[in-house]
């Protein structure tokens, strides 16, 4: 028997909206990577790009367990001697809630190129309105 395996004009692409006010970073953003992969459909393969396309809003309520919110850091080096910059997850999540949320899902893809594509069809906002009403996106519930 051989392995199916789909042509790019056979992909279909969903477009989903998660809101993920008041859940835990990690446990949306690892679900959300998941469906970015196309771990989700029945013709997943490891080496293709089969992922749909995801809006996550309300990215400023997302939660931190345990102390993660005081005493976790997002680090940063420039390369240059001296130059790593560490920045409190409070205050980042005060400043910059879409980029924390994007790292956390950027973070947890495999690296390479296919990452780098399936990263794209990421869309994250920090309110609860999104400019993607257009594609139609379905509502997605996430399980924790």
């Amino acid at each position: 028997m051989k392995s199916y395996l789909p042509k790019q004009d056979e992909i279909k692409r969903e477009w989903y909206v998660v809101d993920v006010e008041g859940m835990v970073l990690g446990r949306a953003a690892s679900q959300i990577a998941s469906i970015l992969r196309g771990k989700h459909k029945p013709e997943f393969t490891p080496n293709m790009d089969l992922g749909d396309f995801v809006v996550v809003i309300n990215a400023d309520k997302i939660v931190l367990t345990g102390k993660k919110l005081d005493q976790k850091m997002y680090r940063h080096h420039s390369q240059y001697p001296g130059g790593l910059k560490e920045i409190p997850y409070k205050k980042f999540l005060d400043k910059k809630p879409e980029f924390l949320f994007y790292e956390a899902v950027r973070r947890m893809l495999p690296s390479g190129p296919l990452a780098k594509s399936q990263i794209k069809k990421l869309k994250v906002f920090k309110g609860s309105e999104h400019n993607h009403q257009a594609q139609n996106p379905k509502e997605l519930k996430l399980k924790y």
